[in-house]
């Protein structure tokens, strides 16, 4: 770079692309602030709460599917999507209400996208210290503005269960990229 350009905030457009991403998940949550309770009472109302749930995780689901096909993992990597399937199933098993469920698909793919921005970032020779962690902490504190701005919405409630619910969601999806990241490195000697 010559001493008359001035470094481009993003380091390529992939990064760029990771964090429009971003900006759009966040905002789609941000948007259904005022929304999600009307629309989760006529879902139940209607008794389609759980099954359009369950429609959205076939959906994502068939998305994991499709994209690990294209890849054609090998036997570590088929072992650990399982674990990390395993992981993510018996978490939403454990959550009885529905819309407590959304948090780990919501903050789970904001931490994603975070984590694949910077890991592009830090691809691209720009200083990154510890992604996961950075990617975890951001995906945090987009979370808790999110019970923030319910704090202040009379037809919402804060709950710092929530907030906790957000950074594991961060956690689980971070470190099941981590993890599949290096079981795609793995080979066996043979």
């Amino acid at each position: 770079m010559t001493p008359d350009e001035t470094p481009s905030l993003f380091s390529s457009t992939r990064e760029r692309r990771s964090w429009a991403w971003t900006l759009v998940v966040v905002v789609a949550i941000y948007s259904t602030l005022g929304l999600a309770p009307t629309l989760a009472r006529v879902l139940r109302d209607r008794d389609l709460l759980d099954s359009s749930f369950g429609l959205g995780m076939l959906l994502v689901g068939a998305a994991i599917v499709a994209l690990a096909l294209k890849t054609r993992p090998g036997g570590a990597e088929i072992g650990v999507a399982f674990g990390v399937a395993a992981v993510y199933l018996m978490m939403f098993l454990r959550m009885a209400i529905p819309e407590e469920r959304t948090h780990l698909i919501e903050y789970s793919v904001v931490a994603i996208l975070i984590y694949e921005a910077l890991m592009e970032r830090a691809s691209q020779g720009r200083r990154v210290p510890v992604p996961a962690l950075l990617a975890i902490l951001a995906s945090a504190l987009i979370g808790a503005l999110d019970e923030g701005i319910q704090a202040v919405l009379p037809s919402r409630v804060f709950d710092p269960v929530d907030i906790l619910f957000n950074v594991l969601a961060g956690v689980m999806a971070v470190g099941a990229s981590v993890a599949l990241a290096r079981a795609r490195r793995w080979r066996p000697i043979g």
